[in-house]
């Protein structure tokens, strides 16, 4: 399945935006979905997942009470509420799909995702 992200943009701090991660060619509805972001000289770091019905999420801490990850699996698509948006939440946005299809849990681990979109920017202002 391809991925491609979209939805980011300039905000001002305590803003909100909504990311969508459209997924095409695949059966979209089999994958849990995670999100990381990477800021400028910084590595890749885990935000957010969904499991593959959009029944259990996790959070990294840095974003828990502000994000949300949502699915909507007839439309192929994942998204990503950020509310209460810091200057720190600039970064580049990706979504990914795990190697490990049928896996019981979610992971916030780069490494165990092998299927990346195109990112999409978020730039939070001060």
């Amino acid at each position: 399945v391809q991925l491609q992200a979209s939805g980011g943009g300039l905000v001002q701090a305590g803003g909100s935006l909504r990311l969508s991660c459209q997924g095409s060619g695949g059966d979209f509805s089999i994958y849990h979905i995670g999100w990381f972001r990477q800021a400028p000289g910084k590595e890749r770091e885990f935000v957010a997942a969904t499991s593959w019905s959009g029944g259990t999420s996790l959070y990294a801490d840095s974003v828990k009470g502000r994000f949300t990850t949502t699915r909507d699996n007839p439309k192929n698509t994942v998204y990503l509420q950020m509310d209460s948006l810091k200057p720190e939440d600039t970064a580049v946005y990706y979504c990914a799909t795990p190697r490990q299809v049928a896996s019981t849990f979610l992971s916030k681990y780069e490494h165990e995702y092998d299927n990346w979109g195109q990112g999409t920017q978020v730039t939070v202002s001060s």
